[in-house]
């Protein structure tokens, strides 16, 4: 069973489902020629996928196109379901930054046949994750600078206030649809420039000052 990493913290949480929301920065969506739409996109990923901070990305043989995208997570501490808004909130246990990794040539042709396109987002290692910090630490998850790295040079850059959909409002929705559980985590969805990675790499995220996490990339 695999649990988060905590700062500060001896917590033993068990990581739950990965929900991930997509087309959450305006800026995105547009590069990706994407409608943005009023609820939230949401796909899953595996637990599988998740890495740790020096890990190592694999790029499978069936890809030839990876693409990172960076994300931050919040990590869900109490069980709900049809949650209100304002009682979103006494659901997180805390945060994260992610990388949501992307099988980008098998996703086009997923969705160019209409096909889902969960392969492409499920390979293992497709879902590295920083040390976690606890909600007491971070005073506003909606003012949090967001960047990633590679190889020393900033690919993207955002600040959480640029999301189209407010973390309450994220899980009150994701609740509708599924009773979120204890260990739960969401990854919330990334700006813009995303881009390809390849064999050498290291990429290098950071979610404000609070969590950073770096892992490099190497072919199966």
């Amino acid at each position: 069973m695999t649990t988060y990493r905590f700062q500060d913290s001896e917590q033993q949480v068990p990581i739950g489902k990965i929900i991930c929301l997509a087309r959450t920065y305006k800026e995105h969506a547009r590069e990706m020629n994407a409608m943005v739409t009023e609820d939230p996109l949401l796909f899953l990923k595996p637990t599988s996928s998740i890495i740790f901070n020096k890990g190592m990305i694999i790029i499978p043989k069936r890809s030839q196109c990876l693409h990172h995208e960076v994300e931050m997570g919040i990590i869900l501490g109490q069980k709900g379901k049809n949650i209100r808004v304002e009682d979103a909130m006494d659901h997180v246990l805390g945060y994260l930054v992610a990388l949501d990794i992307t099988a980008r040539d098998i996703q086009s042709m997923a969705k160019k046949n209409g096909w889902p396109w969960a392969i492409a987002k499920g390979f293992d290692t497709f879902a590295p994750i920083s040390d976690a910090v606890l909600k007491n630490k971070v005073p506003d998850p909606m003012d949090l600078d967001l960047n990633l790295k590679i190889n020393g040079i900033v690919t993207q850059q955002a600040n959480t206030s640029q999301m189209i959909y407010t973390v309450e409002r994220i899980i009150s929705f994701i609740s509708e649809i599924m009773t979120l559980e204890p260990g739960d985590l969401i990854l919330t969805g990334t700006p813009e420039g995303v881009g390809e990675i390849k064999e050498g790499d290291r990429l290098e995220a950071h979610l404000g000052s609070l969590c950073s996490l770096t892992v490099d990339v190497k072919r199966e």
